[in-house]
């Protein structure tokens, strides 16, 4: 249930989101960023307009109540303005009376939060490409998460229920467990077409596990990682090739120096022809005398791992220490 609030607390409110607004957007054409692997440059992005720049590259602020999803509340998905990555869904979307969209959740793994540069607000970005979308705030008890994200209209798209905007990309997921997490989401995350790569948990009975109950071993998890990838530019064939490319699928008791339950090779499939597909690059490997270990399960609850262990090698830098490409398949 929503709080009802006052007219004099929500003029109050109105008062001082315009002059945060003003004064932002004031010191917006002096701020000269370097985005680093923020904002590098990707083929597969939307050009963007000089206004859509000023905002989703120079972490720019709309003004309030002028955006397009403000007083919008159809069924759908919100999609990234500049890499059409699913962020928000229209279920979780509510009238914050604060001039720009509100949600109380994000689509798993969609969005990434840095604090602000004044060390007080918390920013949200796009977790694919960077995009700056607006600010988390906590704790103002409009809903029962407690919990706003502030967006601008301006940073995304939106696709009715059912059916794709015209020129929009579809989305698809595919899930694999290939030994420690960061390494399989690395190589993952280099491919043309793959959206995001998440590192999380999947395939045992605990709900919303912790990295440490993980680590005991007696979870049933598996260190996987969700990939999501536009099909008309990357098939799910050739997610499957690179699984096996990046790992060694005969080792029966980790991966590399990475020894338990947990960091064994699974590959998880959505539906029967996931698994035929699984099982067609097995029997190719076994073909080559190569013995296959992993497991082919059916697609269970995937819980994202900590925020620190999302891109932790974009974070870290270096390559992974256990994950090196092998074309097994030429």
């Amino acid at each position: 249930m929503y709080r009802i609030y006052s007219l004099e607390r929500k003029y109050y409110e109105l008062f001082w989101m315009s002059i945060i607004f003003f004064v932002f957007a004031s010191c917006t054409g002096q701020i000269k960023t370097n985005q680093n692997s923020m904002n590098k440059e990707n083929s597969s992005y939307r050009k963007l307009t000089p206004q859509e720049e000023r905002v989703i590259i120079y972490k720019g602020t709309e003004a309030p109540f002028s955006g397009e999803y403000n007083d919008f509340f159809e069924e759908g998905t919100y999609v990234c303005k500049r890499c059409g990555a699913p962020l928000y869904r229209s279920s979780d979307k509510f009238d914050g009376h604060c001039g720009w969209p509100s949600f109380d959740d994000e689509i798993e793994g969609a969005v990434r939060r840095e604090r602000d540069a004044d060390g007080i607000r918390t920013e949200i970005l796009c977790a694919h490409c960077g995009a700056h979308l607006g600010h988390v705030f906590e704790g103002e008890g409009y809903t029962d998460k407690n919990i706003r994200h502030c967006v601008n209209s301006i940073s995304m798209d939106f696709i009715p229920a059912g059916q794709n905007k015209p020129g929009e990309r579809k989305v698809e997921k595919a899930y694999f467990a290939a030994g420690c997490f960061w390494g399989t989401e690395y190589w993952f995350e280099k491919q043309k077409g793959v959206l995001s790569a998440v590192s999380g948990y999947a395939g045992g009975t605990v709900k919303n596990p912790t990295y440490e109950q993980v680590l005991t071993g007696n979870t049933g998890h598996y260190e996987t990682v969700e990939v999501t990838y536009d099909p008309e530019r990357i098939s799910y064939d050739e997610l499957v090739k690179l699984f096996f490319n990046i790992h060694n699928p005969s080792q029966t008791d980790g991966q590399g120096p990475d020894i338990g339950s947990q960091y064994l090779s699974v590959l998880f499939y959505r539906n029967e022809e996931e698994k035929k597909t699984a099982e067609k690059y097995i029997k190719m490997l076994e073909n080559k005398g190569i013995t296959v270990a992993t497991r082919v399960l059916k697609a269970t609850e995937f819980y994202p791992a900590e925020d620190y262990h999302q891109d932790y090698y974009e974070h870290k830098g270096g390559r992974p220490y256990c994950h090196v490409f092998i074309d097994k398949f030429d």
